[in-house]
């Protein structure tokens, strides 16, 4: 009897060590597991004197060229894809600057002879507001100026109120506002969703039209 309450103690005391080894096992796995996701949020948020390089890609949304009609109807700078590159600077974690060019092949519409290419080229200087830097996804907000080339196929032909004209190409002041959002992939490499207002001074000559448009993007870019 005394051998049998021996071994029930014995079986006792090693299904108790058991469960004890697996109970740490799980504590250890679950400490292990958020000291890796504190590391991953530390890796991924923004951080000072950080560089980082990204291309874009997304849609235009254009606006009328002239303020007033050329034969009876007015010119408009057409919607279209957009993309370009971008180069930011961290001065801080919340502070920024970003350096960026873009190219947006659209057309003018609603003109004479039917549609006519455009291309319009941008460069921008805008500063950057990073709201959530410590966040895997970053909330930013920026804005800045520039400067836009517009560059048609062919001169804009009609009448503005009886007078024969010719409007060509012209460039100009831009000024941009706009909120996105990083996500952080890695601690590294991230995508951008980005929406941004942009005011275009003019593009074509003779005219006084002052163009508001916009522009949605989704980049990816490198953290260095």
């Amino acid at each position: 009897m005394l051998q049998l309450n021996s071994q029930v103690d014995r079986c006792s005391k090693r299904s108790l060590r058991a469960i004890s080894l697996k109970s740490a096992a799980g504590r250890l796995g679950l400490a292990a597991m958020v000291a890796l996701s504190v590391q991953s949020a530390a890796e991924a948020q923004e951080q000072a004197r950080t560089q980082s390089v990204e291309v874009y890609g997304g849609e235009f949304f254009g606006d009328n060229l002239t303020d007033t009609p050329v034969s009876g109807r007015t010119p408009r700078l057409n919607d279209g894809v957009t993309f370009g590159a971008r180069y930011n600077y961290n001065i801080t974690d919340m502070w920024g600057i970003q350096l960026s060019g873009g190219y947006t092949p659209t057309r003018a519409a609603r003109v004479a002879g039917g549609g006519n290419n455009l291309g319009l080229t941008t460069v921008d200087l805008d500063a950057v507001w990073n709201i959530t830097p410590q966040y895997p996804i970053v909330l930013y907000a920026l804005a800045g100026a520039g400067y836009a080339w517009a560059n048609l196929d062919r001169a804009i032909t009609g009448d503005i109120n009886g007078t024969p004209v010719a409007l060509r190409d012209s460039n100009g002041f831009t000024a941009n506002v706009g909120i996105g959002a990083k996500y952080y992939l890695t601690g590294s490499l991230y995508v951008d969703f980005e929406t941004r207002y942009r005011y275009l001074d003019r593009l074509v000559s003779n005219s006084n039209q002052n163009l508001n448009t916009a522009e949605t993007t989704l980049g990816i870019g490198w953290r260095f």
